[in-house]
Formats: structure tokens, sequence, C-alpha cells
């Protein structure tokens, strides 16, 4: 038995799909948005049962099912990087996964969780998974909750007999449709093109790079989805934070000319303002170091950027079956 949380939302329910192809079905799903409020991500998957959030919280101290828990995905968390209650922040982000460390501590079991590549803040000091979080200054209370919780799990001296901290670039792909203004610039980009035939793109305030030449990592979900099913799966690699990405940054303009050249259109750009209340928190560049990921024994990413949205588009968004 498998414990995925957030398994009712974008990476989650991927991975539930994962995990599924390769044979394993008896998975707890746990989310904090319900099966009748959010039907579609986990319609197609096969899952033992579902809880949400308070119901599980119970199950996990009183059930004696938690004896056959083989391995817990923590995948659920508050991704909003605009969210401001840091109380909020700290419940969700901090003491729950701290919980769930402990579990798979007294368990002996393997605790893989999501963090975030939101930890390094502008990138001042690079993208370096080896290096001490507490060198990163992240640029909002999303990615200081990310942050401290990475110092506190490698500050632990009892631990899971394997941990690791995934720190998630730009991930897209199917089954992000409910994430609003958190979604890909991918699906972003499809919705504009569809409804107007042309995308709106940030202008750029930084005199470093012209108009669209903003980079990013861009890695899409089933490379990920993948990843994490190798970390469980084969059990090389050592505990700790790892990046998630596909380890070369590139530029917006690369990923218009993909959705547009996807969806047999001229790329037409509108350039916008980047508004005034997140230009202090806007990033111009990420790029994951998966030197030690790679070396760890994980796979090479299958997708590159233009093989990932061409997959993505074809493959769900221009099809009538959207969800992987």
């Amino acid at each position: 038995m498998l414990i995925v949380t957030g398994a009712n939302g974008f990476i989650g329910s991927a991975l539930v799909r994962e995990l599924n192809l390769r044979g394993h079905n008896d998975i707890i799903c746990v989310d904090v948005v319900g099966l009748d409020e959010r039907p579609e991500p986990l319609s197609q998957k096969k899952y033992s049962r579902f809880f949400l959030a308070p119901a599980f919280q119970d199950w996990l101290q009183s059930s004696p099912d938690v004896q056959k828990v083989k391995g817990v995905f923590h995948m659920g968390a508050i991704s909003s990087t605009t969210e401001t209650d840091w109380g909020k922040l700290v419940e969700n982000n901090i003491e729950l996964p701290k919980t769930l460390f402990a579990f798979c501590t007294k368990k002996k079991i393997p605790f893989i969780y999501a963090s975030s590549g939101a930890v390094y803040g502008g990138g001042e000091h690079g993208f370096d998974d080896a290096l001490a979080p507490s060198i990163y200054t992240p640029l909002n209370l999303y990615g200081k909750s990310k942050r401290d919780f990475d110092t506190w799990a490698i500050s632990q001296k009892e631990t899971p007999p394997l941990w690791t901290g995934l720190r998630f670039f730009n991930v897209y792909g199917p089954n992000e449709y409910h994430k609003d203004e958190m979604a890909s610039v991918a699906y972003k980009a499809f919705l504009q093109i569809r409804s107007s035939n042309r995308l709106k793109l940030f202008r750029s305030h930084n005199l470093q790079y012209k108009d669209g030449e903003q980079l990013r990592d861009f890695v899409y979900v089933k490379d990920v989805t993948r990843w994490m099913s190798e970390i469980f799966e084969l059990r090389k690699m050592a505990s700790g934070i790892y990046n998630m990405g596909f380890g070369e940054a590139r530029t917006w303009l690369a990923l218009a000319q993909a959705v547009f050249k996807n969806m047999g259109q001229e790329l037409q750009i509108e350039w916008i303002e980047v508004p005034t209340h997140i230009r202090n928190q806007y990033q111009y560049f990420t790029e994951a170091k998966m030197d030690r990921a790679f070396a760890a024994g994980l796979s090479r990413p299958q997708f590159s950027l233009e093989a990932g949205v061409g997959d993505y588009l074809t493959q769900y968004l221009l099809t009538n079956a959207p969800y992987y």
C-alpha cells in the first residue's frame, strides 16, 4: 500500500497514473478537495480509498491498515506563490510534512515529498541542490515555507530509511486545469491562442533580457512522475534534496513557438507589463542543476520542451480526453 497526498491535484493525480502503469493499484489517495468537487483527475485511476485531509489524519492514527503502508508520496501543499497567510503555510507546508516524516521514520518506509524551485529565490546563489537551504532567500512566503521544511528535514537525526525533497521547477502537462493563475504558461497559452489567436507575454524589466527571452527550466509532468517512481522503486539515491527540472533553461518565446506550432497557427505575441505588485518577485532565470539526481541513477528526461508541448497538446488539450 502507498499513500499519495495531493492526489486530486496536478502532479499528485499524474503520479497516481504513473504508479498504476507500474502495477501499483493499492493506493490511499488524500486531498483537501473532494471527488464530488473535482472528479476528473482521479476518474480513470485505480486506488484503494480516497480521504479528505481531516479523515486521513484519523485513519493514520488509528487504522490497523497503516501497517501495510510501504511508502508515502507527499504532494499536498499550499502551492500559491501569492499566499500571504504565514500561519496557514506553516500548518500545511511545514507541520503536516513533519507529521508524515515522523510516521515514515517510525514505520521505516520511504518518504518522498514536494519541495520547490521557489526555494532558490532570484537565483543570485544559483540553483544547486547540494548547498544548504539556509543560503537561499525565497521571493515569497510559499518559497520560504518550502525552504524552512527542507532545512528542518536535513537537520533531523532520526529519519526514514529513504527521504527525498524534490524541488520542482516549471512543471507543465495534463491534469493542471484547475490551477487557475498557478497553471503553467503552456496551458494558459493554449487557452489564449484558442480564444484570440494571440498570446500575452510579459515584457522584460531587466536590461539583461529582451522581451520574451526570460528563461525558465520547463519540465514535463511525465518526466517528473517517472523520476518519483524510480526513486521509490530503485532505492539507489542517498536521502536529501534533489532538483526536478529538465536541466536546461529555455525562453518564453521558445515555449510560445511550440504551442503555436502544435495549434497550426502563426506566432502572434502581445507584450504586456509585469504587474507592479509582483515585479520584485519576478524571476528572469531558473535552471535546475541536475547532476546529483542523474549521478544517483535517475533516467534522463525524455521530453524536450518541443516534445513535451507536442505531447501535451496533441494527446490531451486538442482531444476529447484531456486527462492523463
